[in-house]
């Protein structure tokens, strides 16, 4: 897969991410925020067990040999999916995204930074940390009213 097909799949990627929250809190409206959260989740793995089962490639015995940390991420999805369907009807979904992206570009880059979890090391540039400050006073000018 070229890069330019993988940077298309994430432009895709972020447009459901910015419908999610919506379509979560819509459904928080019916079923309550915990619920809501319960039922993403579900139909989220119901889909990936179908996925995996169709073209899985791996093995779910190798979570035998998984450190805890390594699975905290469908927490922090669960922490993620219920802070925004709180958040987008009363602040806004594009408030929403514009502080998500502000904190998952912050957090990235200093991952990145450190080389954290044995990925590669990209340090901070000029360039870099210019973007992530355009990109927090973008969020700050779309948070405020």
């Amino acid at each position: 897969m070229s890069n330019l097909t993988v940077m298309l799949l994430m432009v895709c990627g972020g447009m459901a991410v910015a419908l999610q929250p919506s379509i979560n809190a819509r459904l928080a409206q019916k079923t309550g925020v915990y619920e809501s959260s319960l039922i993403s989740f579900a139909v989220g793995t119901l889909a990936l067990l179908v996925i995996t089962l169709l073209v899985g490639k791996g093995s779910l015995r190798g979570i035998a040999g998984a450190s805890w940390w390594e699975l905290t991420g469908g927490f922090l999805g669960a922490f993620f999916v219920t802070l925004t369907i709180v958040s987008v009807p009363r602040i806004g979904t594009t408030a929403v995204m514009a502080l998500v992206i502000a904190g998952q570009l912050l957090t990235a880059a200093s991952l990145d930074h450190v080389g954290a979890f044995g990925l590669r090391q990209i340090p901070f540039s000029p360039l870099r940390s210019l973007g992530i400050l355009l990109l927090a006073a973008g969020a700050f000018l779309v948070v405020r009213r």
